[in-house]
């Protein structure tokens, strides 16, 4: 089998913020409206007032302070909640298409490779904007390519689970290289409404070159050591949204059309769970945790990737040993690991063993253990 490498990165970060402060004016803006509208049921006691958010609250929930947006406008409007821009037309490049775009030029100049080098796309994300035309092949088209482009789903797990796809194919010899990009507009599924989730979400885009490693020369090459996929059927984060909706009109604005999540269940499931499956994996691989220089894992909580990388480790992880970007991009589904890789990697030294986890919705979880070439 061929040794593969993931030989360049890229990531698009969008140019908008929203800061925290920014979020939760607007949420208890809302939260007043609907308190006042209110006034008679709640005083009767047959409704609950909705309860305000608070920036304090956000970071010691999560440890996130702001993220990127793709759109701000009606974001922050307490009659709207929700991003608004143009529906661009069946002629234009679409949006999750033009992010991944930026994403995968900067992998291409990373790996140091061109689109005639590349036979593959797979676009993996939590939540893709159509169904068809597959946004890949979408991409494929723009970045001139030839070969084949598909699109999957595997919720905040979906660039490890396309990665190991990736990985496999090259292996077997159906492709030379393979582009593995991570549109991530999750505030299109984000419910700002919801005190227990409005403040989670944030959009990115990340790429990979995937190819052999005997011929990966990029600056930041690193050899696929071993893969593990996960999976554990769970509604503790669920999103009803899709066509079938419409044999259902009623329902069609109702709050499970978003995502709606248990935090506190998922929190107490997922952590065991991925603390042992990496654990697990590692013993599979005949490596000791102790060996690791690095663990980027899926930014969904700062206190859920501390605990995992505390019973990973067997200790408390330095800062540089399991570096996090929730303070800025906040939760950005299956990019977030990646994004954790592109931005903490480089400084690592030829030989340095790193593992890249992801885990969320579905339950999914994956890991790709990784050793620096040079």
């Amino acid at each position: 089998m061929v040794r593969v490498a993931i030989s360049g990165t890229g990531l698009y970060t969008p140019a908008e913020r929203i800061s925290n402060a920014e979020l939760v004016l607007a949420y208890n803006e809302y939260v007043r409206r609907h308190n006042a509208a209110h006034h008679d049921a709640i005083a009767t006691g047959t409704l609950q007032p909705l309860l305000r958010s608070s920036d304090e609250f956000i970071v010691k929930a999560s440890g996130i302070r702001s993220r990127h947006v793709v759109c701000r406008e009606g974001m922050l409007d307490p009659e709207v909640m929700c991003p608004r821009m143009p529906e661009r037309g069946n002629d234009e490049l679409s949006l999750s298409a033009e992010i991944s775009v930026a994403a995968a030029r900067q992998a291409l100049l990373s790996a140091h490779r061109t689109p005639s080098d590349i036979d593959g796309v797979i676009v993996a994300a939590s939540i893709l904007q159509r169904p068809y035309p597959q946004i890949a092949i979408e991409i494929q088209s723009a970045l001139g390519l030839s070969g084949f482009g598909f699109d999957m789903l595997a919720g905040c797990s979906s660039a490890t689970f396309g990665m190991r796809a990736a990985a496999d194919m090259i292996a077997c010899g159906h492709a030379r290289a393979i582009l593995c990009i991570n549109p991530e507009i999750c505030t299109s599924h984000l419910n700002l409404r919801d005190r227990e989730t409005h403040f989670i979400f944030g959009d990115a885009a990340t790429a990979c070159v995937l190819e052999p490693a005997q011929q990966a020369d990029g600056e930041n090459a690193w050899e696929i050591v071993g893969t593990r996929l996960k999976s554990v059927y769970s509604n503790n984060i669920r999103n009803n949204f899709g066509p079938l909706n419409r044999f259902t009109p009623g329902t069609i604005g109702a709050p499970d059309k978003l995502i709606t999540q248990k935090g506190r269940k998922v929190f107490k499931e997922v952590v065991p769970m991925v603390a042992e499956f990496m654990l697990e994996h590692l013993a599979e691989l005949g490596i000791s945790p102790d060996a690791l220089k690095r663990l980027w894992l899926h930014q969904a909580n700062i206190n859920m990737n501390n605990l995992i990388a505390r019973k990973v480790l067997g200790r408390d992880p330095r800062p540089e040993e399991a570096p996090n970007v929730l303070e800025e991009y906040g939760n950005t589904s299956s990019a977030g690991c990646i994004i954790s890789f592109c931005k903490f990697s480089s400084d690592l030294g030829a030989g340095d063993l790193g593992h890249l986890c992801s885990f969320g919705a579905g339950y999914t979880a994956g890991s790709i253990v990784l050793r620096k070439l040079g």
